[in-house]
C-alpha cells in the first residue's frame, strides 16, 4: 500500500502545532485587511488574533480563493516524495476554491500517472472542517488506505455539526446574509442569530436568541439534541477574539456533558472576515446536519 498525505486548507482553523501532531498538511490562504493582502496559515504573515484586532479597529476584511499554482506546489511536493494525496477541501457551499483544486489534480494525474490524487468536498468550515480532518487523521493512523479514508470522509462529513453565533450583525449584513433592516432592529434589541452549516455546506440562519449569553447557550441546546459521543467525544470550540465567552461556553458544555473532550481554537480570517469579531462556534459529532 502506497503512503499518502492528508492535506487541508487554512479554513480549518487548526493550529500548525495541531496539524503537525496529527500529520496533516495545511495549505495557506489569502486574505485582505484594510486593503492590504496577507497570507494566513503556515508560513503566513498574519494571525487570527491580528486579523480580528484590525477589524475591531475598523478595517474591512475579505478573502480570496486559493491560487491554482499554490495547489500545484503543495500537491507536487507530495507526489515527488512518492506520496498519494487526499485533499479535504473547504465547503463548496461557501467557496469555489474546490474547482481549482480539482482542475489542478486533473493536470497532475497526467504528469504522475502512477500516483493517486483524491479531493473530497468537506461541506464544512472553520474548525468543523478541522474536526473532520482530525477524525480522518485518526482513521489514517488506524490503517485505512487512501481510498478507504476518502470513503470514510464522504460517509461521515454530514456527522460534523456546526453551530455559530455572532456579536455584531453588521458583518452579516455586509455579506448579504441578513438585510439592513434586520441588522438595525436586531442590534437595537440585542437579538443574536443562531446559525449552522447545512447539509449542502451553506451557512444558514436557523433561530434567534435575545442577548449574548442566551445565544451561546442556544449552541449547547443543539448539542444536547444531536451530540453522538459514540462517534467521538471530541468537541471543538472556535472563537473570534472573545476568549472569555469561549471559556464560558466550554464550562457550560462540560456542565451538561462532562465527558466531552473539548479543544479551543482561535478562528482565522477565512470565515472570520464574513462574521466579524465576536463570532463563536461549537463543533461536535452528531447524528446528522
Amino acid at each position: 500500500m502506497s503512503g499518502y498525505q492528508i492535506i487541508t486548507d487554512a479554513t480549518a482553523d487548526l493550529t500548525e502545532a495541531w496539524a503537525n501532531q496529527i500529520g496533516v498538511e495545511i495549505i495557506p490562504m489569502e486574505c485582505q485587511l484594510g486593503g492590504t493582502p496577507y497570507t494566513f496559515g503556515p508560513g503566513g504573515n498574519i494571525t487570527g488574533e491580528e486579523f480580528f484586532a484590525g477589524m475591531r479597529a475598523g478595517k474591512m476584511g475579505s478573502t480570496s480563493q486559493i491560487n491554482p499554482t499554490v495547489y500545484e506546489e503543495h500537491f507536487t511536493r507530495c507526489l515527488d516524495q512518492g506520496l498519494d494525496v487526499l485533499y479535504i477541501c473547504f465547503s463548496s457551499g461557501l467557496s469555489g476554491t474546490i474547482q481549482a483544486a480539482k482542475l489542478c489534480m486533473e493536470d497532475l494525474r497526467e504528469k504522475y500517472p502512477d500516483r493517486k490524487l483524491i479531493c473530497v468536498d468537506s461541506l464544512a468550515a472553520s474548525a468543523g472542517e478541522g474536526l473532520l480532518v482530525t477524525g480522518a487523521a485518526a482513521q489514517k493512523a488506524a490503517g485505512l488506505s487512501l481510498e478507504e479514508l476518502a470513503a470514510w470522509v464522504e460517509d461521515h462529513k454530514q456527522n460534523v455539526a456546526h453551530w455559530f453565533t455572532v456579536e455584531d450583525l453588521n458583518h452579516l449584513r455586509r455579506g448579504g446574509r441578513i438585510s439592513a433592516a434586520t441588522a438595525v432592529v436586531g442590534s437595537a434589541l440585542q437579538i443574536k442569530p443562531v446559525m449552522h452549516c447545512d447539509s449542502e455546506g451553506h451557512l444558514t440562519n436557523t433561530a434567534k436568541a435575545r442577548g449574548r449569553k442566551n445565544s451561546l447557550l442556544a449552541l449547547i441546546d443543539h448539542m444536547d439534541k444531536d451530540w453522538t459521543p459514540e462517534l467521538s467525544r471530541q468537541v471543538f470550540i472556535c472563537h473570534g477574539d472573545c476568549l472569555s465567552d469561549a471559556e464560558f461556553l466550554k464550562a457550560a458544555v462540560l456542565e451538561r456533558h462532562p465527558d466531552a473532550e473539548i479543544t479551543m481554537f482561535h478562528m482565522g480570517p477565512i470565515i472570520g472576515a464574513h462574521t466579524g469579531p465576536g463570532v463563536m462556534a461549537l463543533f461536535f459529532w452528531g447524528a446528522g446536519r
